[in-house]
């Protein structure tokens, strides 16, 4: 696959939480760079604040100071509409915890995103399309026969399997997991990480995933580790 580097790029962030009037660091001045199709892999201690830069890159968050760039354009500082725009149509976020919406069905799950970044009118006139789009996600991830099913009605690695078909809904170009496997037993959360490498070299998916296990992190293409509140350079075979 041909790459370009600087596909999602971080230059100097920073940013410090506050316990009463006691300033707490957490990133001091992250550099990184991200290149297109590249599947990286973030790893560090925890309360290393691998889940706040996770949060800066996908503009779920703000820096205090430093840039988010995405092509070479900072986004960061865009008006709220287009970050919120870039939220729901070129990043899609995995969690450890899921966050599927319990009254709803898998594929009303996955159905959201566009429900949300359009309006009434636009999903109405595109539902059928879109709900087509929707269950072939899910039958891509291993749960066509889990379209109706309630969340309370699936395992752990079903319930991430339809967190990964939502992310995809908006056929994002960059793909943010954090500890996506954090929650599962050993086999459910191998399965998960081949479905995200196939799906990487599949759609060509930039992909940033933040763990804690090494074991995970050797299937990456490459590795840093924030420590310090930087980014370090991890080599699995050092390890």
């Amino acid at each position: 696959m041909t790459t370009m580097t600087g596909h999602l790029t971080a230059r100097g962030l920073m940013k410090s939480y506050w316990k009463g009037r006691n300033e707490v660091p957490v990133l001091r001045g992250v550099e990184l760079e991200v290149e297109h199709g590249e599947l990286l892999a973030v790893v560090g201690a925890s309360g290393s604040g691998k889940s706040t830069l996770l949060h800066l890159l996908g503009l779920l968050d703000a820096p205090d100071a430093g840039e988010v760039l995405l092509e070479g354009a900072r986004i960061d500082n865009r008006p709220p509409g287009d970050r919120d725009l870039l939220r729901n149509r070129t990043f899609g976020f995995i969690f450890q915890f899921y966050h599927l919406l319990p009254e709803l069905t898998a594929l009303e799950n996955v159905l959201m995103p566009h429900l949300i970044g359009r309006s009434f009118w636009s999903y109405w006139r595109q539902r059928h399309p879109l709900r087509t789009e929707a269950t072939a996600l899910l039958e891509r991830v291993g749960l066509g026969h889990r379209l109706t099913h309630l969340p309370a009605e699936l395992s752990g690695g079903e319930m991430q399997r339809a967190a990964i078909a939502r992310a995809l809904a908006g056929r994002p170009a960059v793909l943010l997991a954090d500890e996506p496997t954090g929650n599962l037993d050993a086999g459910s959360g191998q399965g998960i990480l081949e479905l995200l490498r196939d799906l990487n070299r599949e759609r060509g998916l930039t992909m940033i995933v933040v763990t804690h296990d090494q074991n995970i992190a050797r299937q990456a293409d490459r590795v840093v580790q924030l420590a310090g509140g930087q980014i370090e350079e991890w080599s699995p075979a050092l390890t």
